[in-house]
């Protein structure tokens, strides 16, 4: 896959990452979905033992077919130092160098993090999907900024994650009476279209599967590295 430079450095102060982050989430598109909704791209990210690599995966899975069309996963070195807020200064060039080695197109990419669920409204989900200007949504295990009520127990269900009296997310329950996961757009997506893509990734079990199985891409290999 195709993808530009990014248009700053990662090698920035933590004062000039904030202010990069502020700059470009005027950037972030809200709205749009996908023409099609075929093939989800699904990205994750573990560190080696010494916490010194970023070990960056992503799974290409096609939703008809219930079956993995691609995966990839690529080693890189930890850049930036370890900041809440800041993580995708960590962790973004790893996840754009995977996915370069991409060769197919997917209709939407899900990330394990936020996206416009972030103080600045510029986490990971965003800065990766403006870099590589593809719809895209953040998929979190939990919530880093706002707060929620609990939907209801019925797969599906949905409340507000709001911040500072502004709607950043929802809580959505993705399997009858499991917790909730917390999805919020990333770029080319409306709110309401990253929750449908989540629901329908969501097959099995309670995380999406692309962003599942990237998971356990990048844990079978950090594996290798202790043995």
């Amino acid at each position: 896959m195709k993808i530009p430079r990014a248009p700053h450095s990662w090698l920035v102060t933590p004062h000039r990452a904030i202010e990069i982050q502020r700059e470009l989430s005027g950037r972030i598109i809200h709205t749009g979905q996908p023409e099609k909704l075929s093939l989800v791209g699904g990205a994750d990210l573990a560190f080696s033992p010494d916490k010194q690599d970023c070990i960056a995966g992503v799974v290409v899975w096609d939703i008809r077919a219930d079956q993995v069309v691609e995966q990839h996963v690529v080693r890189r070195p930890a850049v930036f130092p370890y900041i809440p807020g800041l993580l995708s200064f960590r962790e973004a060039p790893a996840l754009v160098a995977v996915l370069r080695e991409i060769r197919c197109e997917p209709d939407a990419f899900i990330f394990d993090g936020q996206g416009l669920a972030h103080p600045r409204r510029f986490g990971l989900a965003c800065h990766v999907g403006l870099l590589i200007d593809r719809p895209s949504l953040g998929c979190a295990k939990s919530v880093l900024v706002g707060t929620c009520d609990m939907p209801s127990p019925a797969k599906g269900s949905t409340t507000v994650l709001e911040h500072n009296g502004e709607c950043i997310g929802r809580a959505v329950r993705t399997r009858e009476d499991v917790k909730p996961v917390y999805v919020s757009l990333g770029h080319r997506l409306s709110l309401q279209a990253a929750v449908t893509i989540t629901l329908a990734c969501c097959t099995r079990y309670r995380l999406p599967e692309p962003t599942r199985l990237a998971d356990q891409l990048v844990a079978h290999e950090r594996a290798k590295i202790t043995r």
